[in-house]
């Protein structure tokens, strides 16, 4: 069969079912007992196992298959869920999750996992793990005429259920002759039967080990049917090398009826148990034993490829420009019809942008789904315990900002866990619970996204920030003196900057936080840091909606024009000339009570223009979080929405220009970042 054309659904959907995988594992060991989250597992493993046996990842299916019978094993109540035996699960997803990574970059899939499947295998066998009694487990034995079949409360209760829908259940205990030599062709045969006869609810061995024909000539079907005995009997002897074939009853054992005596008992909470396996096995029986579709199967969705949604951002893009341009000429023919018509489309062209950059919008849940995992690693090497809360992961940010903002994300969960949460003994001692508490927060403002990292640790120490940043010669003492508790904290994410007082392989090498804070302002966002000492910290970030379509303010410098961003404009001015004050040798305005430097654009870039006579100045008063400046301009043409386009690989380095855009007249406007001017 070809696969290839099914590749990228298959590393889409292996990925979606990895994080479901890593989901349920983290619940899970929180509530160990509660078998529905084993078998959620289980069912995306299996899933996973037979897309990359059909897709002929051989390794991948072999590590799921080895994982799956752990899992088994786990849901048969054979093996306790302990934090040991889930750190060997997790390790086994994150070597799956390396494989699929290395078939979308092209590779085979291939990985020495010998090691992982070893440590796999010997939890399957018990070593190093704690067995359940057998009393635990419910069990229908039958040693005379084939293999002990074990049901778990799932299996059971599908069994329940279909006898109060009039169905019969039955162990169809088969026996093939010695002398058979393709016993999983048998095998084949003898299962193709049985699911015209009715549902299989299990098998012992289970039906991988009956494909790789691991069993001697014996093994067990359990099925529900409507079918006679002796019926099913005729038909299963009649597959060639079938040497014997017992069909029996199905029998509650004498502790399952114990145990329906004390139902009555139960509390409520088991009631709600009982009923949602009850539900379970109703899905169960419903489609036919295979796995469950999605919650989400209702909505109609379609998988489109991300090229394909940047190529109609492209167009679109495009589009914008063409608008601006039939805009300007509607303005200067002034005729009624053509205004009429453009302003029509602008209308038209608005909505359509508005679908185009919703359908490039994705939940921040695909970058923070990874974290939890993460949390978890981090507080087992460094021997605390770690409550990561995530709130607003729904919030939607644009494709292009997602991609930027995973690893400055990671770099400040891991400096909370690292540096902010303290040590159990350290809790303790300050009256804290010993549990520390992370927080990770998205949420919408205007046409900004918020992300905040909050721990509740040991908080920054601004004496200890201030003499670190006057030892490297970020600050003199006397400026020190002036700064505000923001701009102190805000020094340790200067590049060189550590106040670790250990060096560890997770964070506190002195670098980290300047790569964050560089990361995110390169996307038009800014980070703000608040703490408080003995209480906590709070680093929150904000970043634009989206990038590629931005509005902004148009102004003229000389004969150019540029283009300013309206998200970092907070006003616009006229001053008087007489005005301008001198501060340490710099020109600065006093902007209602603040202190604000003034910036020359003609003088920044070396724009020639000859000196007017007038006593005023246009200035653009323009943030970068708490800090902020004036921009001395011409004029001002007004705002648009513009498209930002790159300057190209040949001009990465123009001092103060994110980009550029075209104009309506075909004129070219320089975008001005504003985070480059204000230091």
């Amino acid at each position: 069969m070809e696969t290839t054309q099914y590749l990228e659904i298959f590393i889409d959907e292996s990925k979606e079912h990895l994080q479901a995988i890593n989901e349920n594992l983290l619940e899970l060991e929180k509530n160990p007992e509660n078998m529905e989250i084993v078998n959620e597992v289980f069912r995306s493993a299996h899933t996973l196992k037979g897309m990359s046996a059909t897709m002929g990842f051989e390794d991948l299916a072999n590590l799921t298959h080895k994982m799956e019978n752990v899992l088994d094993a786990i849901r048969n109540h054979k093996i306790k869920v302990t934090t040991e035996v889930l750190d060997v699960v997790f390790a086994s997803v994150d070597d799956l999750e390396a494989m699929i990574q290395d078939i979308a970059s092209g590779g085979d899939g291939k990985r020495n996992v010998e090691e992982i499947v070893a440590r796999l295998k010997a939890i399957e066998n018990g070593s190093n793990v704690e067995k359940k009694e057998k009393s635990e487990v419910r069990e229908s034995s039958h040693s005379s005429e084939g293999n002990s079949v074990q049901y778990d409360e799932f299996e059971t209760t599908v069994i329940q259920q279909s006898k109060e829908q009039g169905f019969s259940c039955y162990e169809v205990i088969v026996t093939l002759k010695e002398d058979c030599l393709l016993k999983a062709a048998r095998v084949y045969m003898i299962f193709e039967v049985l699911e015209k006869c009715g549902e299989i609810i299990k098998s012992v061995p289970a039906v991988e080990e009956l494909e790789e024909e691991h069993f001697d000539h014996r093994f067990t079907v359990t099925i529900v049917t409507k079918d006679e005995a002796s019926e099913i009997e005729k038909k299963v002897m009649k597959v060639s090398e079938v040497e014997k074939v017992v069909v029996q009853p199905f029998a509650d054992s004498p502790k399952q009826a114990s145990d329906h005596s004390k139902e009555t008992d139960h509390s409520d909470k088991e009631e709600k148990k009982k009923a949602s396996a009850e539900k379970n096995a109703k899905d169960h029986q419903a489609d036919g034993g295979k796995q469950r579709k999605s919650k989400n199967v209702s909505n109609k969705t379609i998988r489109v490829n991300i090229e394909r949604l940047d190529s109609l951002m492209n167009l679109f893009e495009e589009l914008v420009i063409d608008r601006g341009r039939l805009e300007q000429i509607s303005r200067e023919l002034n005729h009624p019809e053509l205004t009429e018509t453009v302003e029509r489309m602008s209308r038209i062209s608005g909505d359509l942008q508005n679908i185009i950059l919703n359908m490039r919008m994705i939940p921040v849940e695909t970058v923070f789904n990874r974290f939890p995992r993460m949390v978890r690693q981090l507080a087992r090497e460094l021997d605390k315990q770690i409550n990561l809360e995530i709130i607003g992961a729904e919030t939607e940010l644009d494709r292009t900002v997602i991609d930027e903002i995973g690893d400055p994300l990671v770099h400040l969960l891991r400096n909370a866990v690292d540096h902010g949460i303290e040590t159990k003994e350290e809790r303790k001692a300050k009256g804290k619970p010993i549990e520390g508490t992370v927080k990770l927060k998205a949420y919408t403002s205007g046409n900004h996204v918020f992300i905040e990292v909050e721990d509740d640790g040991a908080g920054i120490n601004r004496e200890k920030v201030l003499k670190k940043a006057i030892d490297k010669g970020i600050v003199s003492q006397e400026e020190a003196e002036k700064l505000t508790d923001s701009e102190v904290f805000g020094l340790i994410m200067e590049s060189g900057f550590s106040t670790a007082d250990r060096i560890t392989d997770i964070s506190g090498r002195g670098v980290g936080l300047d790569v964050v804070k560089a990361t995110i302002e390169s996307i038009g966002g800014s980070i703000n840091i608040n703490s408080v000492e003995g209480k906590g910290s709070v680093f929150s970030i904000q970043l634009p909606l989206t990038l590629s379509i931005i509005s902004v303010m148009l102004i003229e410098v000389g004969n150019e024009k540029y283009a300013i961003p309206l998200s970092s404009i907070i006003e616009t001015a006229i001053i008087k000339k007489e005005d301008i004050l001198s501060a340490h040798s710099k020109k600065v305005i006093d902007f209602r009570g603040k202190v604000v430097p003034l910036l020359f654009l003609e003088k920044l870039f070396e724009v020639p223009k000859e000196e007017a006579e007038d006593d005023y100045l246009s200035v653009v008063i323009v943030r970068k979080g708490d800090k902020m400046a004036a921009l001395v301009v011409d004029s001002f043409i007004g705002q648009q929405e513009v498209v930002l386009k790159s300057l190209g690989n040949y001009l990465t380095n123009v001092f103060a220009i994110s980009g550029a855009t075209i104009l309506g007249d075909g004129q070219v406007a320089l975008i001005i970042d504003c985070n480059a001017l204000i230091k």
